[in-house]
């Protein structure tokens, strides 16, 4: 067991999980698994709100300070953030668009539903005074709650995510005004406690199928033992696999076809090794050098294009994630049968897209930061346990989306 990859052990907690709840419901130890094995899941649940704001708020201030200087940020690094931005967004509308039209989580019983909504009642009460008071404030309103008033009030609430990116954001920027020189103590510092993050985030992932295992049980029982959940869970994948494959094989042979002239058959030849590699690793961060040595040497881009685009997109570039991120938040939110308003969909439109800058290439990290943007629009995270069991098959495909769209942006950046 010891020598097992995480994501079998997550999978493995998970069809325990499902066994012990099923289990429970037909054999009457219900309240055993509420009482003694849920509050395994809920520290869980704890572990990742903990982490959450320590790693976007340093992956972010260190992504941004890294992008080097004022006038990098102000040529080139400004045409590929835009970039980044469009095609994020891109993918997050595609996402949305699938989730609501496949509606995946839809498929599971009414019955189940009423059950969790009782269940989860607090949360999703929080989230209808949330969506009332979107529905009848100002239509500037999300953009003036962008900005906080106060920044250890902004850190000190996993709800309020745009600020605590704002605060993030507004540092990196103000690091390149001042010079790296000036701030080098200082992010000497940011890099010693992203080191240290990264760390308790492996950590707390080593935990993970304990409390998958833990959540799914205590969902199940909830429900009552309906498989519906596991046919809605079967759903959710492929409609996260649709709306890849639709970034993979339209979306970036689109823009490489009307804005390079790079042949489609030499970039999916390019591209050929750098995804084998993404997807047996999980890592952009790990491909970067074949994704370098591919956009050089197989597709013609300029050594100075490549070697600031690609390492910037492997830091701020996460277009799978984002995509795999709208879908997750729309299916848990269908799931447990709450109605989310336009305005809340451009909250995590933009939640999303900024969220997946900071979105750190480890394994877990999307997890962590999806917390926050179910957080941001008042939607439960404990739905995350019906996800998590088959969210590494899903993080390989993700990563090979991630390092596809980088080597599509540094193409269109060479070629502009």
């Amino acid at each position: 067991m010891k020598n097992l990859p995480l994501y079998l052990k997550i999978l493995i907690g998970m069809v325990v999980g499902i066994v012990l709840g099923i289990a429970a419901v037909n054999f009457g130890f219900t309240g055993v698994v509420m009482d003694w094995v849920k509050p395994l899941g809920d520290i869980f649940m704890r572990l990742l709100k903990f982490i959450a704001i320590p790693l976007v708020t340093v992956s972010l201030i260190k992504g941004v300070a890294n992008i080097g200087t004022i006038q990098t940020l102000s040529s080139m690094g400004l045409k590929t953030v835009l970039l980044f931005v469009f095609t994020t967004v891109t993918a997050i509308v595609i996402g949305l668009a699938l989730a609501h039209f496949i509606s995946p989580g839809e498929m599971v019983s009414a019955e189940s539903v009423s059950s969790m909504q009782q269940t989860y009642g607090a949360s999703i009460s929080a989230k209808a005074d949330l969506s009332q008071a979107l529905a009848h404030g100002s239509p500037l309103q999300p953009i003036v709650d962008i900005f906080p008033e106060n920044a250890f009030a902004a850190l000190a609430n996993n709800g309020v995510m745009l600020q605590v990116i704002f605060i993030s954001i507004i540092f990196g920027i103000s690091i390149l005004l001042v010079g790296r020189e000036r701030c080098k103590p200082f992010m000497d510092f940011i890099e010693s406690l992203d080191a240290i993050i990264m760390k308790i985030v492996e950590l707390v992932m080593a935990y993970s199928p304990i409390g998958v295992l833990a959540l799914i049980a205590g969902m199940i029982v909830v429900s009552a033992g309906d498989v519906s959940l596991l046919s809605a869970l079967g759903m959710y994948g492929l409609t996260v696999i649709l709306g890849l494959a639709i970034m993979i094989l339209v979306v970036y042979p689109l823009l490489i076809k009307l804005f390079t002239k790079i042949p489609l058959s030499d970039f999916f030849k390019g591209m050929m090794p750098v995804q084998l590699l993404a997807f047996s690793t999980s890592s952009s961060a790990a491909t970067l050098p074949v994704t370098m040595e591919s956009a050089i040497k197989r597709l013609g881009v300029s050594e100075k294009t490549a070697s600031f685009v690609l390492p910037v997109g492997v830091t701020i570039n996460m277009e799978g994630t984002a995509c795999y991120q709208a879908i997750a938040a729309l299916f848990i939110a269908q799931v447990l049968g709450i109605e989310l308003s336009w305005l809340q969909m451009l909250v995590i439109v933009g939640t999303t897209t900024l969220s997946s800058i900071g979105t750190p290439g480890v394994p877990g990290g999307s997890v962590v930061i999806l917390v926050m943007v179910l957080g941001s629009v008042g939607i439960p995270a404990e739905g995350l346990a019906l996800i998590m069991g088959i969210d590494r098959p899903l993080d390989m495909l993700r990563t090979v989306v991630n390092v596809t769209g980088d080597t599509t942006v540094a193409a269109l950046i060479d070629k502009k």
